[in-house]
């Protein structure tokens, strides 16, 4: 059997025609994006507003011909257009369209956003163990890795490998201590790099939460990537998310990029869920001695002063980072440590705190 590989597939797609010119897709340059592992193949071809319609039958000669090859188990196949950067966004939520027409992944109870202003704050080791404190608490919890360029969640969880297929272009999400689990990483080479444009990060996150069968959850915990860019605005735009949490260090720049990130879901009028001091303090092992390294109660400051909740402290120690390196995260591998509590206590929080929002919406 032939190797599959992308030499391969551009070879076969180069006998896919545009209409009108006749030129096929990949002399053309068409072939926006092309990712290949374990019989999965993933392909963008770029398009335009004004070709969208006839573009959506290249797709499908596309797929069909990758299809056809050996070794090929599954092809997600996706239209992206070149657009302009977006303008800022008005200080209201957007008039146009309604809750209904925003991404939602289907039989999912609530998206939560897990953010941070900046990065190096320890929001995805954050996200891992408070999904698995909801898990611990008896909700149906997934995981979605939002974070394209550097996705973590993988080695987090302890998973690798491709999802397994549901037929079609649609995948199972991989399972790790009771949670469902995707990300970027499960599709590419852990050390590949991803040098995609806005538009294919778009489909690529789109597909994250349409094509994958996460139901029934009761909660999705989207990790989202750091800062307040084009991807993070997208998914806070775009996504029908229930709430957002923020994750910052005590430390002043941090908090700085802590009240962008408020702002900017307060813009699209997503709810701020809370507010978690991550690496809060530090207990020395040795002497037990508390130190505050990155100074402490800035996160609680903030919290106060946008109105909204205070979720808990996080402390700064090496059980944590080991535990996450390692793929067992401190929540379910010590279970019963002051820490794993720490979570479990913000978990119930979280919980109490979605449940007051959806009574609210149901009214009296």
């Amino acid at each position: 059997m032939p190797k599959l590989d992308e030499k391969t597939i551009y070879h076969v797609l180069a006998e896919v025609r545009l209409p009108g010119n006749g030129n096929d897709v990949v002399s053309a340059g068409r072939i926006a994006g092309l990712t290949v592992k374990d019989g999965a193949v993933h392909l963008s071809i770029s398009t335009t507003p004004e070709e969208a319609t006839v573009m959506d039958a290249v797709l499908q000669n596309c797929e069909r011909a990758v299809a056809a090859l050996p070794g090929v188990e599954s092809v997600s196949a996706v239209l992206t257009e070149e657009i302009e950067a977006p303008e800022l966004l008005p200080t209201t939520a957007p008039d146009s369209g309604t809750a209904d027409s925003k991404l939602n992944a289907e039989g999912v109870g609530a998206i939560i956003a897990v953010a941070s202003g900046k990065g190096g704050v320890g929001k995805s080791t954050t996200a891992v163990n408070l999904a698995l404190a909801l898990a611990r608490a008896g909700k149906q919890v997934g995981i979605m890795d939002a974070d394209i360029y550097g996705p973590s969640v993988p080695r987090m969880m302890g998973i690798d490998g491709q999802p397994p297929s549901a037929g079609g272009n649609r995948l199972f999400p991989k399972e790790s201590y009771g949670v469902k689990c995707m990300s970027m990483g499960l599709l590419v080479q852990e050390e590949e790099p991803l040098i995609w444009r806005g538009p294919m990060v778009h489909s690529a996150l789109e597909q994250m939460l349409n094509d994958v069968v996460w139901a029934p959850l009761d909660i999705l915990i989207v990790d989202m990537p750091p800062g307040t860019g084009d991807a993070q605005m997208t998914l806070a735009q775009e996504t029908q998310l229930a709430g957002a949490v923020i994750v910052s260090t005590p430390q002043d720049i941090a908090l700085l990029d802590a009240r962008k990130g408020i702002n900017m879901f307060r813009e699209v009028a997503v709810p701020i869920l809370g507010i978690i001091e991550n690496m809060s303090h530090f207990i020395c092992p040795h002497c037990g001695e508390r130190s505050d390294i990155f100074d402490t109660g800035g996160a609680r400051r903030i919290a106060e002063n946008y109105g909204t909740e205070f979720l808990g402290e996080i402390p700064l120690d090496m059980a944590i980072r080991e535990t996450s390196d390692s793929g067992r995260p401190i929540v379910v591998s010590k279970a019963n440590s002051p820490h794993a509590q720490a979570y479990m206590e913000i978990a119930g929080k979280l919980i109490k705190n979605l449940e007051q929002s959806a009574a609210t919406k149901a009214g009296p």
